[in-house]
Parts: C-alpha cells; structure tokens; sequence
C-alpha cells in the first residue's frame, strides 16, 4: 500500500540524522501532518542553526543525544550514514518499530502513476553509469532525471511539481540497506570489491544489501560477466515472473548478454533471435573516454535502457552526448609529450586498479587515508604498468610497503608533507619520473580528508599544479 493511502496525521515520526537526506525528510513528513521528531548525535553550530530552522517550521529537534528512542515513536526515518547497529535501532528492534531509509520513504510515497526506476549500485561506477543512462534517455525523447546517492533528493523527484517517464536512480549499499520495499523496473550492479565494511559488518552483509537492488525486479536484472559475485545476487533475487538476468561483458557477448565486437557496442540480449542476431548500438569511440571500466559502466547503462525499450539510435546519441563528471579518469593537459589525468574520484583499491589498467607507462600519484585497505593484490596486477610512483597522504607507508614486495625495482618517491603545496610537489616529481609518451596518474586509491575536504578538492589542486606545470613549460 502506497503512503499517500493512509492517514500521517498526527502519526509520531523520529528521523534519525540532519543533513541532506534527513532535514527533506522531516519537512516531507511534517507537511503530510506527523509529528516528527529529529534525533541527531551532533550538537555543533551548523546543527545548531539547522535545529533552529526546522523548530520555527513546528519540528521537534533533540540535538546530542541519537541513541534514545523519543516516547511513542511509530516510524523511523533514517538518513543512509547512521550504522545499523546503532543503539536507536537496536532499540527500535526491541519496542517493534520499523526503520526506513529516505530511498523507502521516497518509494512508498509514489503516487499510483509514478515514474518505473532504474536503478544502479557497485562499488564503483554508480556515478558515471546512472548520468550515461540519463543521457540515453533523454536522447529516446524521455522525461528523466538522474537521482538518488548522486545528489538529487528522490523524495525531490517523487514530490516535485515535474512529471517523468522514467527516473535513473543511483542507489548506495547504505540507502539499500534500509529500503526493504523497494521493487525496481531493471537494475544493475556494475561490481563488488571490498568497502564500507565497518558500516555492514562483514562482506557478506554489503554484498547481501547491494543484492537488494534486484529484489522484485520485473524486466531485467543486469550483471557484471566478470565479477561472479554480481551473476549470484541475481540468482539469489526474488524477481518477476519473466524477468531476465542479462550479462555486459568487455568480452564477446553470449545470448542474453551486451558485449564489445570488433570495437563496436553490440546487444544479443534486447534482440528477437538472441542466439543468432546481435544489434549493434554504438562505437567504442562514442564513450567518454573509452577507458575499459568506462566501456563497462555505457554497456551497463545501455542495458538497462534497453530493458526500458529504448531504440539503438538514441544509445549511441546517449553515449555520444554524456560527458563525465569532474575528477573522473579525466584529462587534464598533456605537457612535454606526458598526459596528466586526474581520477581523484578513485578512492579504493578497486577503483584505482581499474583506473590503471587504462594507461600504460604511469607514473602514479597514490596515498591518502587507506580505511582498512591493503594494497598488494593492487600493487601486484599493476606492476608492470608502472614507471613511478609518488606517495602522498597519511596512509602512503601502506602502498610503499606493497611497491617494495611486490614492485621493488619501480621507482618511488615518498612525499613526507601535507601542507597546500603537497599536490604540487608530487606534480613536479611526477613530472621529473615520466617520459613522453607516459600518463600521469591521479589515482589515489585511498579517500582524501586526511589532506583534502574531499576527492574534489584533492583534484584540483593536482589540475590547478599540472597547468602551472604547464605554463612553465614542463620546467
């Protein structure tokens, strides 16, 4: 049953969190007539300030205290970073009250005729996926939008005056985990590599919630041909009657499956005669830029916009029209003959070794905060690849220590600063290792705050000292 079939009035409603998702959600909630109140365990002067704004709307804020659950709660609402082992839920459990996620909320709140989803997640490339099939969409003559983890509110997209044919929704393990009633037209997950363990406990537990994804599914459920672990969620998913599991692959594509022939996109999945016809949908040049895990990512997108029907033309106008998002395997200047590519936003293992195996020679920046990573598996697939490498960051003895077993004759210079000038620095000792021909390579494979705010603000720093590189010359 839909939310909007019953009555919120005066329903007690505790949203776990402020911030981006948890101050919409008790403004949505308020305005459906509960009595909502915010619980939050920060007491600082942004919150401050966001408690006030919300208590002159008629919102209960209680500030420093997230662990105690407010007398006659009926319904939690929680913001996707709170644990689930939080003593609020644990409590929650105890007194039979159910938790949702915004991503919940926002699906039961859709009305009879509501846009279908689909719907994306994996460690990496969620991103760049869901904007590549918003593209694809919007050049099939669709009304849609790109929503979810990647920074539009769903309850935005769900509640808002503007009217869809269809929504790409991105969607986190953390949203997943608290969306039990979820059911998505098609979904995908792109990959899955250790990450966010801390958060589920176990690898199981985040693979378990990302398989969310294809519970209910009533058209497709796309996997990742060479990630295994993807091709088991499906067959471990409750689906639709009919609904079909379908494969990309970089590879040849089998029956059911998209894949890559003779440089070119070609579906023998959304086809009349999957064991003989294939369709081709567009150029290995039409992706931007045609990095592997990039092809991967447009393969991805176009499957499920293949299992929404859209025709092949309007994927390869899609794919032609898609530019990526900053920091993003992203060209910066070739300078002296070395290409300098920026892909701050390669904050785990799993997405720098994709990164890396899109350039060769490299010279690698990498280091920041590991967050419980290990770095030879990496090390060890990249070796050959690499010319140099610079270390920055608090955890860079971790990825010295994997290049010493397991790369021991590549160069390396360890970078013992984090100072603002630190990017420019290992600009410049980059640029002293790296030969014509080479890439410089911006992959960090580690998150950024221990230097930077965050992965954007890591990125251009290292843009901003490969122009000034640039204006000098290479000097």
């Amino acid at each position: 049953m839909g939310i909007r079939k019953v009555s919120w009035n005066g329903k007690r409603v505790t949203v776990a969190g402020l911030g981006v998702s948890g101050i919409p959600a008790a403004r949505v909630l308020h305005g459906l007539g509960a009595v909502v109140t915010v619980v939050n365990d920060g007491d600082d002067e942004r919150s401050r300030a966001q408690a006030a704004a919300l208590e002159t709307e008629g919102i209960t804020v209680r500030l420093g205290d997230g662990a105690t659950l407010p007398e006659g709660t009926e319904l939690i609402v929680t913001t996707p970073g709170w644990r689930p082992d939080k003593p609020l839920f644990t409590a929650a459990a105890g007194a039979g009250v159910p938790v949702w996620g915004d991503v919940e909320l926002a699906w039961r709140l859709r009305g009879p005729d509501a846009a279908p989803w689909l719907a994306v997640t994996g460690t990496n490339g969620k991103t760049t996926t869901v904007r590549m099939l918003a593209s694809i969409l919007e050049a099939a003559g669709l009304r849609t939008a790109a929503v979810g983890n990647i920074g539009v509110s769903l309850l935005d997209a769900v509640l808002g005056d503007e009217t869809y044919d269809v929504l790409a929704v991105e969607l986190s393990s953390y949203q997943l985990h608290w969306a039990p009633s979820l059911r998505a037209h098609s979904a995908v997950v792109l990959n899955l590599a250790p990450d966010h363990l801390d958060w589920h406990g176990s690898m199981e537990a985040y693979a378990a919630d990302k398989g969310r994804i294809y519970e209910g599914n009533t058209v497709a459920c796309v996997y990742n041909v060479a990630d295994k672990a993807t091709e088991d969620l499906v067959r471990e998913a409750d689906v639709e009657e009919g609904c079909r599991a379908v494969g990309f692959t970089l590879g040849t594509p089998g029956p059911s499956q998209l894949g890559v022939v003779e440089g070119i996109l070609v579906d023998r999945a959304f086809v009349e005669n999957r064991q003989k016809q294939a369709q081709e949908l567009a150029e290995v040049a039409d992706v931007n830029p045609p990095a592997p895990h990039n092809i991967a990512n447009a393969l991805a997108a176009a499957a499920l916009a293949r299992a929404f029907g859209v025709e092949p033309k309007a994927v390869r106008d899609g794919l032609r029209a898609f530019r990526p998002d900053p920091h993003r395997i992203e060209l910066v200047e070739e300078v002296e003959g070395v290409t300098y590519v920026d892909d701050s936003k390669a904050t785990n293992t799993h997405a720098a070794e994709a990164s890396l195996a899109a350039y060769d020679p490299i010279v690698w920046i990498a280091g920041g905060l590991a967050k419980g990573a290990t770095f030879d598996e990496l090390v060890q697939k990249s070796a050959k690849r690499l010319r140099g490498v610079v270390l920055i960051g608090a955890d860079r003895a971790l990825v010295r220590e994997a290049l010493a077993r397991h790369a021991p004759e590549v160069p390396v210079v360890d970078l013992d600063r984090t100072d603002t000038g630190a990017m420019s620095a290992a600009v410049q000792e980059a640029a002293g290792l790296a030969r014509p021909g080479d890439t410089v390579l911006l992959a960090p494979a580690c998150a950024s705050m221990d230097m930077f705010a965050n992965y954007n603000k890591r990125g251009e720093a290292f843009a901003d000292a490969v122009r000034a590189l640039a204006a000098t010359g290479g000097a």
